[in-house]
């Protein structure tokens, strides 16, 4: 399986496509931009416009690969339903869904990808039914903790003077390079029909996490509210570890490295 489809190529999805490409994959590149294509072609991708919202028959070629990576923040339902009937008559054989750790209830206690009694409502899970039932297709959901690194700092999420509850409930965070590394490995090792939940190793507080980050960027850290009791689940990546053999490469958020406004 030679080529890819990637659907969203932003903070995390242009990345990931250098690093296919980088690897001898040919990838299908898509952004909703016209301005962005030249972009996208210049690092060695096919670029093409898709919008799920609108759908027109060009999204044919760029279903005509081995495997698809959908990575768009889109709640539309609608619109994934009409994208998985494109799938399915489609070449796609393997679909991974970037999916979000927030599927979970703030429950606290460790959640593991057998925890279903703790979903909570949410489009995401509606979203990830539809493509793991897209008949003629494996699916693997990848369900990411917050994201940082490079352009998203966590020293600067939150405003000077904004109050911040719960500072001792656990930060669930995960950094690009490890996001790039995880989907890598799925398609390299041939991973599909499973749920992964990813994350940092460490789980430190919101006050002990987010006053670092800031300090080291010279911000000034949020206020803390004191008024709530700690509340919140801590996500395990035990199985992420296990069954992709995967090595952390930030696996500890206290330790990252902080370069400017980089991470």
């Amino acid at each position: 399986m030679n080529t890819i489809s990637i659907l969203g190529t932003g903070w995390l999805g242009l990345p990931l496509a250098q690093d296919f490409i980088k690897a001898g994959y040919e990838v299908k590149a898509s952004t909703t931009s016209e301005n962005r294509i030249t972009d996208l072609a210049s690092i060695g991708a096919k670029p093409f416009i898709v919008n799920i919202d609108t759908l027109t028959d060009s999204v044919k070629d760029f279903l005509q690969s081995d495997i698809l990576i959908v990575n768009i923040t889109s709640k539309n339902i609608d619109g994934f339903s009409n994208l998985v009937a494109r799938i399915e008559a489609s070449n796609i054989q393997k679909i991974i869904f970037v999916s979000s750790t927030s599927v979970y209830e703030n429950s606290k206690r460790i959640m593991t990808e057998s925890d279903t009694e703790y979903y909570k409502e949410s489009p995401l899970l509606e979203i990830e039914s539809l493509f793991q039932h897209c008949r003629g297709t494996e699916t693997t959901i990848v369900r990411f903790g917050g994201l940082i690194g490079y352009r998203r700092h966590p020293g600067n999420f939150f405003k000077s003077k904004r109050v911040v509850q719960n500072p001792d409930a656990p930060v669930n965070l995960i950094h690009r390079d490890d996001c790039v590394g995880i989907l890598r490995e799925i398609v390299e090792q041939q991973i599909w029909d499973e749920i992964f939940n990813c994350c940092a190793d460490t789980h430190p507080g919101k006050r002990e996490f987010y006053t670092r980050a800031a300090n080291l960027i010279d911000n000034t850290p949020p206020e803390f509210g004191e008024s709530n009791a700690s509340v919140g689940k801590i996500i395990s990546n035990h199985k992420v570890k296990q069954l992709l053999n995967y090595e952390f490469k930030h696996p500890d958020l206290m330790k990252l490295v902080f370069n400017g406004s980089t991470v």
